[in-house]
């Protein structure tokens, strides 16, 4: 499979069937899920590989697997997609997220594949802004916000709409952009 990018240590590519352990696993594991409302179970998990995989060939655009050059192992997934958020963000919005296998956590691999996404966005996309958001308290995401050179916009802080009322301490997520420059 051609790769989307290519960054030192990684590619970014569409998914792969080899690929779904790893995504089923980055999706039922309580440490990457600490911030979603649900965990999902392996028929779940598949259908959404396989729309990711569908967006990607469609549109150019979604949430990109990411492996590991040396070793051709995937580890998660980073990517630019749109959030389907109007009116709290609007229709043309593009976000950039990631979730990484936790056994990757702490090496820079989602700042290296995010760097490189943003970059991509602006240059080849022609996008003039890109933006991410995340729960308030997740502290490792707005981090990694914050390294790839994003700032907070406080007054697009948002509760989001799909976190369920039983899950009150997740509606709350802070909004960070980046604009072409």
């Amino acid at each position: 499979m051609a790769p989307i990018l290519e960054t030192q240590r990684l590619i970014l590519r569409n998914w792969q069937d080899d690929d779904r352990d790893l995504f089923r696993e980055i999706n039922r594991d309580p440490k990457v899920m600490e911030f979603f409302p649900f965990r999902r179970t392996p028929e779940e998990a598949d259908a959404m590989m396989q729309r990711m995989r569908a967006m990607i060939d469609e549109t150019g655009l979604g949430c990109y697997a990411v492996e590991l050059k040396q070793s051709a192992e995937p580890i998660g997934f980073c990517g630019l997609s749109k959030p389907d958020l109007a009116p709290i963000l609007p229709e043309a919005t593009v976000e950039v997220g990631w979730r990484l296998a936790t056994r990757f956590w702490g090496q820079g691999y989602v700042t290296e594949a995010a760097r490189a996404l943003i970059d991509f966005g602006f240059a080849t996309k022609g996008l003039s802004e890109i933006v991410s958001f995340a729960v308030e308290a997740n502290s490792r995401s707005t981090a990694v916000m914050q390294r790839i050179g994003m700032r907070r916009d406080a007054d697009g802080d948002f509760d989001h709409p799909r976190v369920p009322d039983t899950h009150p301490h997740l509606k709350r997520h802070v909004l960070y952009r980046i604009g072409r420059p």
